[in-house]
């Protein structure tokens, strides 16, 4: 079994190459070696260097010296974490290396111990980059932020100037219109970006359990607490932290909220002493919170604390002129993802689409785009494979007409959802009945409304 990472060693001096390649080994590490600086330009230009994940670089080569090494390593692999290594050093040496991009910078003789900790944590920076890169391609390519309307390009102007800052979000919209995914890039292009990005949907969470979810807990500090819990405001620590729909907190916890945003810091349920904590907080919700606060349901102080900057997210309705090219957007990527072949909507279904006022918003068109790609049999998308939402907009619908369903089992899950969203839509979005006239509790729902990808609103 090959190792999952490896580490180029470049040094002319073959006792510090060994020694070295020895102590990453017993770590579980690949090793490669170089004692000049154009052989290991040579391995990262090849097929081998892709493999390469670090490398330990000399500062004094013969041939070309180790800066000018780590200049045109750069060069090759702009994204490859480098740790320079001298026994001649000195703090020009180390500025200029950190300048050209180097991580870290270690004197000889080499303490190993030191030296496994700087390579555990410039592979870790290293993780983290790669994985806001993927986030980043991910948010992109999910097309919340396509631009054409007015609306979104008031909102994509408002995130230049707010996702740099500190200041804390609070992003209003219904579900489905994208706010997780407005967070998300709120964070990458803040100062942040390379720390953690950590999300809590507060109203899927039930209230006996939201304070050690947010806080964490010490082991025994309540029946099934086994061992600690650090919590997600620890798990933010220097990151961002989401909290989705935050206006179901109870007010017991948004009092605990508010006094940690205060201080600065959190206590774990059970005790263990309050702990400091450095994070963003962006929050996200689709009620409306100054009702919210006048029923006594929410804390005008958490409020003005939540809503330094606040960002309203438009409904799909509100941004006609992107909705086929979205729908479009996602039915390619979608076929792709299946390995069908491209489809196109026909006129017919377009007008369907155009029709219809979206309350699930761009979740939903998602979801139908997904399920006419899967039932679609030609070229062509029509208003068949847009199945119940066409049946919805006939002009005379017949209470008896259903869409076609290759099996009892699509049949239940779209009554079902049928169902549900009739009840969302008598009980005006309140969870809380919607639950009791189902005859489910709260969780239960949330999970079901997740199985068949529906987004509740409340009007």
């Amino acid at each position: 079994m090959s190792p999952l990472l490896t580490i180029l060693i470049v040094d002319d001096e073959p006792g510090i190459r060994r020694s070295l390649g020895e102590s990453l080994a017993e770590e579980g590490y690949g090793v490669l070696k170089a004692e000049r600086g154009e052989h290991a330009l040579d391995l990262l230009l090849n097929s081998d260097g892709e493999g390469v994940d670090l490398m330990i670089l000399d500062v004094w080569l013969p041939g070309i010296d180790g800066l000018e090494t780590l200049k045109q390593a750069k060069a090759i692999r702009p994204e490859l974490p480098v740790v320079m290594i001298s026994g001649h050093g000195n703090i020009d040496t180390a500025m200029q290396a950190t300048k050209l991009g180097a991580f870290d910078f270690l004197e000889k003789p080499v303490d190993l111990d030191r030296l496994l900790l700087v390579v555990t944590n410039a592979l870790k920076q290293h993780h983290l980059e790669e994985e806001n890169r993927r986030l980043h391609q991910e948010v992109n390519q999910d097309r919340f932020f396509m631009a054409d309307s007015p609306a979104m390009k008031r909102l994509l102007s408002d995130l230049d100037l707010v996702a740099p800052t500190e200041g804390r979000v609070l992003l209003v919209g219904e579900n489905g219109s994208g706010k997780e995914e407005v967070a998300r890039l709120i964070h990458l292009q803040s100062p942040r970006a390379r720390a953690p990005f950590v999300e809590v949907n507060c109203a899927a969470i039930p209230e006996e359990l939201i304070e050690s979810e947010l806080f964490g807990h010490v082991k025994g500090a309540f029946t099934g607490a086994v061992r600690d819990q650090k919590g997600k405001f620890k798990e933010a620590h220097e990151g961002t932290l989401f909290l989705d729909e935050v206006a179901d907190m109870s007010l017991k916890t948004q009092a605990k909220v508010l006094r940690a945003l205060q201080e600065g810091r959190i206590e774990p349920v059970g005790g263990g002493g309050a702990v400091a904590v450095d994070v963003r907080v962006i929050t996200a919700t689709n009620k409306d919170l100054t009702e919210e606060i006048r029923a006594g349901r929410f804390r005008e102080d958490l409020y003005f604390r939540l809503a330094v900057v606040p960002l309203r997210i438009p409904p799909l309705r509100e941004r006609p002129e992107e909705l086929i090219q979205m729908a479009e957007a996602f039915i390619q990527r979608i076929s792709r993802k299946y390995g069908r072949p491209p489809r196109r909507l026909a006129p017919e279904a377009r007008d369907t689409l155009l029709r219809h006022d979206w309350p699930g918003n761009v979740r939903e068109l998602k979801n139908l785009m997904e399920r006419a790609v899967i039932l679609s049999r030609g070229a062509e998308i029509t208003t068949r494979d847009l199945g119940a939402l066409a049946v919805r907009h006939l002009s005379e619908p017949d209470p008896f007409s259903f869409p076609e369903f290759s099996s009892l089992k699509d049949a239940r899950e779209w009554f079902e959802g049928t169902y549900i969203q009739r009840e969302l839509r008598h009980q005006n979005g309140n969870m809380t009945r919607v639950a009791e006239r189902l005859g489910l509790d709260r969780s239960n729902l949330y999970k079901r409304l997740k199985a068949l990808g529906i987004e509740a609103r409340e009007s």
